[in-house]
């Protein structure tokens, strides 16, 4: 089940608009149609390329608001970049929001063939998967309670068991790897390392440098959208934690 992600020249912008923006036509009356229109806009990523090959695992790594969020959410298909291009190929299974596609006031059972069908697969081939996928995710007792009373632990096992069972070719991880006790980020990493071996490209968002260092073949390290520079993990994080360190002195 090979799996490859390549990416030319990206760029997505967003606008912002003024905080008191009206939301009802009422409102447009008493505070005024500019404050409807954008203010500026900014790009969230822009000029971005990376290539990942069957097999290969890549990390991306820098502060809050560098753009990887926004770089997986457009590689699994959120959203459209305003330049650039993104070529994908393979089944996508994607962790970008423990949220995302799912309902509290369901069951964990309903939500879980809820982002089954969501992740591509048919209700028969949930169904067919579906006690495994519990039993993986240890919700065997809890699968039939509202998923609001699940903590953020439960849900992540959930969320990931899910994408484990559609054999992704394309794995998109952002950050829910530090949600959950110990005891499961292991089961998770040894699940992710088998699917590298079969053949699947996997991209990983994570603020671990640990983590980082002994699961990716290579490293992005990017800020305010850009890559600032790419290569061997334990140079690139340690030029990173460098530049941390550098700014964090500069700060006090």
């Amino acid at each position: 089940m090979p799996g490859k992600i390549i990416v030319q020249n990206l760029g997505k912008k967003f606008r912002w608009y003024h905080p008191d923006r009206p939301t009802k036509l009422k409102q447009v009356f008493v505070r005024g149609i500019k404050k409807l229109r954008p203010m500026g806009e900014f790009w969230a990523v822009r000029q971005l390329s990376l290539e990942v090959t069957p097999g290969h695992m890549v990390g991306l790594i820098g502060h809050n608001g560098a753009g990887k969020s926004t770089l997986l959410r457009l590689i699994g298909g959120v959203g459209k970049p305003d330049e650039g291009n993104i070529s994908t190929h393979g089944r996508i299974g994607a962790l970008l929001d423990l949220g995302a596609g799912s309902h509290p006031d369901l069951t964990g059972r309903d939500n879980l063939f809820l982002s089954g069908v969501i992740a591509g697969l048919t209700r028969r081939e949930v169904a067919s998967r579906f006690d495994s996928i519990v039993a993986y995710a240890e919700l065997g007792e809890f699968i039939d309670n509202p998923l609001r009373t699940y903590s953020s632990g439960m849900q992540m096992r959930l969320a990931f068991s899910v994408v484990a069972h559609t054999d992704p070719d394309i794995l998109l991880i952002d950050e829910v790897l530090s949600v959950g006790d110990a005891a499961f980020q292991e089961k998770c990493i040894q699940s992710i390392k088998k699917y590298k071996a079969n053949g699947s490209a996997i991209l990983l968002i994570s603020h671990d440098m640990t983590q980082i260092r002994e699961l990716c073949d290579e490293v992005y390290w990017l800020k305010d959208g850009h890559t600032v520079t790419h290569g061997e993990p334990e140079q690139v994080c340690a030029q990173y934690l460098e530049s941390t360190t550098s700014e964090a002195k500069a700060s006090n």
